[in-house]
């Protein structure tokens, strides 16, 4: 088996550590997010851009811009770099920018669906070959209903999601 070793501010190790005790640990969660990377499951907004970033931007703020901008950064899990990055992206582009817990609550999201999306297969193939008395058709058909709303619960959040995050990076009145 190989090791990987990479340098990362404490900062974001103890955020790391925090986000992965409730995931069975650092290495697990390490581990997981590098086989969904390699299956290709996480969503492209956690990719790099394609091509290397070679345009460059600099600022100068006051200290309290600063300070405000930093802690803003902070209350998302992002540097300054990364949150103006974000803000500047969501004028751009009109997409939401997504921290990364915020990506991978999606990824859950998706695999949640997509287990939905099986349960509601089998009931529809089981629908469609079996022979079944009246109580136990309406019974299936009651399961694939539930199904169905609870799809449709999934999507509203992931949209109120969006829009929230959306919301986030627009500026207000």
């Amino acid at each position: 088996m190989n090791r990987l070793t990479l340098r990362v501010p404490s900062d974001l190790i103890r955020r790391f550590d925090a986000a992965a005790a409730s995931k069975g640990g650092r290495a697990r969660l390490l581990r997981r997010l590098m086989e969904e990377a390699a299956q290709g499951t996480l969503p492209e907004l956690l990719e790099p851009p394609p091509g290397r970033l070679t345009g460059k931007l600099g600022l100068r703020l006051t200290p309290v811009d600063l300070v405000v901008l930093e802690r803003e950064a902070a209350s998302r899990g992002q540097s300054r770099t990364q949150w103006t990055v974000a803000l500047i992206r969501a004028r751009l582009h009109g997409r939401p920018q997504l921290s990364r817990s915020e990506a991978i609550a999606f990824v859950e999201v998706q695999r949640e669906l997509r287990r939905i999306g099986v349960n509601i297969n089998q009931i529809a193939r089981a629908l469609n070959t079996a022979v079944m008395e009246g109580a136990v058709l309406d019974l299936e058909v009651g399961q694939l209903a539930a199904f169905s709303d609870e799809i449709r619960a999934h999507l509203v959040g992931v949209r109120d999601a969006f829009e929230g995050n959306l919301a986030y990076w627009t500026p207000g009145p």
